[in-house]
């Protein structure tokens, strides 16, 4: 039985969201690179191969080599950081989502003890819990999965956190219910849902559609956490107005409007 060690928390804020972790001494919370904020004195942070936890490359260093390989190949980070209360009484540490949107707390013990994310999704957790890489074994997914293709498997008994963009909902899927999302507004889903990419059809749909060619779908039953916002639309949308010529929309005067407003010069 996985033993992860108890950890409190508060989410604070609204739109710009972080977490913060209360520790017992000798308690630890482990997080990607990059999510620290801050933390009290006597809180020490290590950075570690791997996740910390039990499981985490199972069979010597070799499981270990491998585990970490497969996070390389998907572009995830060969290291965590651990921050552990060496002091006496309660400390507290927090992390920072790394874009606007929310924070989700997970129980694993109540969801299963396993949930899939998207592979950028994960924020913090409990020491012993596992953070691996979930392969999708059908074709179709693998090929054609897009932003869903290759996901976060968090495993254990203890608190993780996963941050997600936009505004974001909870939906509980009946057995046999189906749910079709693009695949980059899926965050996570308890392990008892099924995963496959499915073709959008249709000619106009797949020139014209502006939606992708294929999108997901989610088969219950089980827990589904969405985001309204993927950070990849975001930024493609931020990228398209940054790379194309300006075209004052929803300006009258059109380009007039640019002269007048001083941006061309004679």
């Amino acid at each position: 039985m996985i033993q992860n060690h108890e950890i409190d928390y508060r989410i604070i804020g609204e739109e710009m969201q972080y977490v913060e972790v209360e520790l017992d001494p000798n308690e630890t919370a482990i997080a990607e690179p990059g999510a620290f904020m801050m933390m009290d004195d006597g809180i020490s942070m290590e950075t570690m191969f791997g996740d910390g936890s039990n499981q985490s490359g199972g069979g010597g260093l070799l499981g270990k080599l491998l585990n970490a390989g497969k996070r390389v190949l998907v572009g995830e980070n060969l290291f965590m950081t651990a921050f552990t209360n060496i002091g006496q009484g309660k400390k507290h540490v927090s992390f920072a989502s790394p874009y606007p949107g929310k924070i989700i707390p997970l129980n694993l013990q109540q969801l299963g003890n396993r949930i899939i994310c998207q592979k950028d999704a994960f924020l913090c957790a409990a020491k012993g819990v596992s953070i691996g890489i979930e392969f999708q074994k059908k074709l179709g997914t693998g090929l054609f999965g897009g932003e869903g293709f290759i996901m976060e498997r968090l495993e254990g008994d203890g608190m993780a956190f996963m941050h997600a963009s936009g505004y974001v909902q909870q939906k509980e899927l009946q057995a046999g219910e189906i749910l079709k999302i693009d695949t980059g507004c899926i965050v996570g889903f308890t392990a008892t849902v099924s995963y496959d990419i499915q073709f959008v059809g249709g000619i106009k749909n797949t020139l014209f559609g502006g939606e992708g060619v294929f999108f997901a779908t989610l088969t219950g039953p089980g827990i589904v956490w969405i985001q309204s916002l993927p950070i990849s639309r975001l930024a493609g949308r931020i990228l398209q107005y940054a790379t194309t010529t300006r075209r004052e929309e929803g300006s009258v005067l059109g380009g007039l409007g640019s002269l007048i407003g001083g941006d061309n010069q004679w």
